[in-house]
C-alpha cells in the first residue's frame, strides 16, 4: 500500500490525467470526494492534498480539458470548507477520546503536534493548518474538542479553505504548462510534497530536541 501511495503521489499528473480521459466531467465528484475526506475524515491524512490540488490546475490549463479552473475552485473550496465543518463536529462530539490508541490512525503525536500550532497561531491555526499536510486534517477535529465557538471557527475556516484551494490550483493553471514543469512535473510533485511537510518535521525536531 505505500509503494502505490508513493507512486500516486510522484506520477500524480500521470494518474490524473488518466482519471480525466476515462471519466471526463465525472472528475469533478472524484476530486470533490478526495479533498472532502482529506480535510473531512480524520483517518485520512495521507491523502494527496497540495499536490492533487497543483496538478488538478494543470490540467484546467491544457486545451480542450473539460476542467474549468473556476468552477473548479468554486467546488473544491466548498469541498474543503465542507469537510473541515464536518471533521469539527466530530472532534466536538467524540472529544480526545477518539486518541486512546484504540483507532490505529489516530495517533497521539498527531494530536500533539497540532496542538502545537494551537499554541503559537491561535485561532489562525485553522488557515495556516491548511498548507500543512496532516495538521490540516487534525486541526478542525482538535478545534472541536476544544470547543472553539462555531461561528468563530467557521470564519476561519472558509478564509483557510478558499486560500489553500485558490493557490494551489492557480499555481498550476499558471506555470503547470510551462516546458520545464511539464517535463519535470513529478520532481515538482515531489519538491511540493517536501514543502508541505517540511514545517511538521522541523516542529518534531524541536520537539525531540526538548525532550534530549
Amino acid at each position: 500500500m505505500l509503494e502505490e501511495l508513493i507512486d500516486l503521489l510522484v506520477h500524480l499528473d500521470v494518474h490524473l490525467n488518466s482519471l480525466l480521459q476515462e471519466y471526463g466531467v465525472w472528475t469533478y465528484l472524484i476530486l470533490f470526494i478526495i479533498i472532502f475526506c482529506e480535510t473531512g475524515l480524520v483517518v485520512t491524512p495521507f491523502l494527496p492534498g497540495d499536490s492533487l490540488l497543483f496538478a488538478a490546475g494543470a490540467l484546467t490549463a491544457l486545451e480542450g480539458s473539460p476542467l474549468n479552473v473556476f468552477g473548479l475552485f468554486i467546488l473544491l473550496s466548498v469541498a474543503a470548507i465542507a469537510g473541515d465543518s464536518v471533521n469539527y463536529s466530530v472532534g466536538a462530539r467524540i472529544g480526545a477520546r477518539a486518541f486512546s490508541g484504540k483507532i490505529r490512525w489516530l495517533k497521539q503525536e498527531y494530536m500533539e503536534q497540532t496542538h502545537r500550532f494551537y499554541e503559537k497561531y491561535g485561532s489562525w491555526t485553522i488557515v495556516v493548518a491548511r498548507f500543512v499536510p496532516i495538521v490540516r486534517t487534525f486541526a478542525p477535529f482538535v478545534a472541536g474538542v476544544g470547543q472553539m465557538k462555531y461561528s468563530r471557527f467557521l470564519f476561519y475556516n472558509v478564509a483557510g479553505g478558499i486560500g489553500w484551494v485558490g493557490s494551489f490550483l492557480l499555481l498550476g493553471y499558471l506555470f503547470g504548462s510551462h516546458p520545464f514543469i511539464k517535463n519535470n512535473f513529478s520532481i515538482v510533485v515531489l519538491v511540493i510534497i517536501i514543502i508541505s511537510v517540511l514545517p511538521g518535521f522541523v516542529q518534531y525536531w524541536r520537539l525531540r530536541s526538548r525532550k534530549a
